[in-house]
């Protein structure tokens, strides 16, 4: 299968599940095309606890979907961390075919490929619908499939969880030396730009983050946003909450065990590809509705919450810093440089209409 066809999705995609059905005498089960009448059982581990609000709505809604389409001739079991209890082994499960599936974020790899550092969200970078006309329309998602194709993996987007907050604090935050020893869970390229300014960046999973503010154990903690912060409780802990600069526009994964894709009937691949895409604009669209709660509940039943922004000298020397770490990576690694560059090249286009429609609307509404 091309490449160019693993990617094709949307309305494309739909079409040709269609044509399929209406060219081919095959059995039909519940409306859709089944072939030959295989039963295909798949299995896909997140990188969440069980039943964790937003996050794993995605790929629970992604096996319902698939098992509909398919009459109940393809199924996929979901694991949470919870079952599989490697929140960070993913990608390896994933490539190693335990999982033939993964519900995560491409940022928790950079170990394995520096460029997946890239492929969820970058400091000061595009904004959702920027990164996902970039992904579709833009060639990300070429670049996407040779990042992690050198690992016998497929990545697909998973849903966005816009403008993340940049932290819980224990203490106000005045100007860049207030940083230095802060042990703070935040992950990925925002992580290692706050080690610059002498911040230690923690890796934590999800269900070890509440215990470890509260133990003190660290002192500040990033996760996402009002949607799914105030289901943690940190709210009862920490006082600072930080609005963002590191993850303007996180988007979730899909992995996908390459060997695995490829074997599949077409039409059950391009049952898997819509739904992805599906629930990917499903996520997206969830973590912003209850961002909106979110926000409400947090102003109406914890008033002593301070909401602030970074001083603007902080900003400054988080912007430059990012700017150093980035032209670090793309002088000392090719693909690093290839992706990063390819952005770049994108969002100097897209600022423009941004500004002209977007951001001017905002400003007069």
């Amino acid at each position: 299968m091309q490449r160019r066809d693993i990617l094709r999705t949307g309305l494309t995609a739909g079409i040709a599940l269609l044509g399929a059905a209406c060219q081919q005498k095959r059995p039909s089960v519940g409306g859709g095309m089944i072939s030959a009448n295989r039963r295909i059982r798949w299995r896909l581990a997140t990188s969440w606890p069980p039943n964790f609000p937003v996050f794993e709505h995605g790929p629970r809604r992604l096996a319902e979907l698939v098992e509909k389409m398919s009459g109940g001739h393809f199924t996929i079991e979901v694991d949470s961390a919870g079952k599989h209890k490697a929140p960070f082994g993913v990608f390896d499960m994933v490539r190693n075919g335990t999982y033939e599936m993964g519900h995560t974020a491409a940022y928790y790899w950079k170990g394995k490929e520096l460029a997946m550092s890239l492929l969820t969200t970058v400091p000061f970078g595009m904004n959702v619908w920027e990164q996902y006309a970039w992904f579709f329309y833009g060639g990300g998602m070429e670049l996407m499939q040779k990042v992690f194709g050198k690992h016998g993996l497929l990545s697909f987007p998973a849903g966005n969880t816009g403008v993340q907050m940049g932290g819980w604090f224990r203490k106000e935050i005045r100007s860049v030396e207030d940083f230095r020893g802060l042990k703070i869970r935040v992950p990925g390229l925002g992580g290692e730009v706050l080690a610059r300014l002498g911040a230690e960046p923690i890796t934590l999973p999800a269900g070890e983050l509440y215990t470890a503010l509260e133990k003190r154990v660290i002192d500040a903690v990033e996760w996402v946003s009002p949607a799914v912060d105030l289901t943690m409780g940190f709210q009862e802990i920490a006082e600072y909450y930080y609005l963002g600069w590191h993850e303007p526009a996180a988007e979730l994964q899909y992995l996908v065990n390459k060997r695995r894709f490829e074997e599949l009937p077409p039409d059950f691949q391009t049952m898997l590809v819509v739904a992805m895409k599906e629930t990917a604009l499903d996520a997206t669209s969830e973590f912003f509705a209850r961002n909106v709660e979110g926000l409400e509940s947090l102003r109406m039943r914890y008033p002593q919450v301070k909401i602030l922004r970074f001083p603007d000298g902080v900003i400054a020397e988080l912007k430059r810093q990012t700017q150093l770490l980035l032209q670090e990576y793309a002088s000392a690694n090719p693909l690093f440089r290839e992706v990063w560059e390819h952005q770049q090249r994108f969002l100097e286009r897209a600022r423009r209409w941004t500004e002209l429609s977007e951001f001017y609307y905002l400003t007069i509404r």
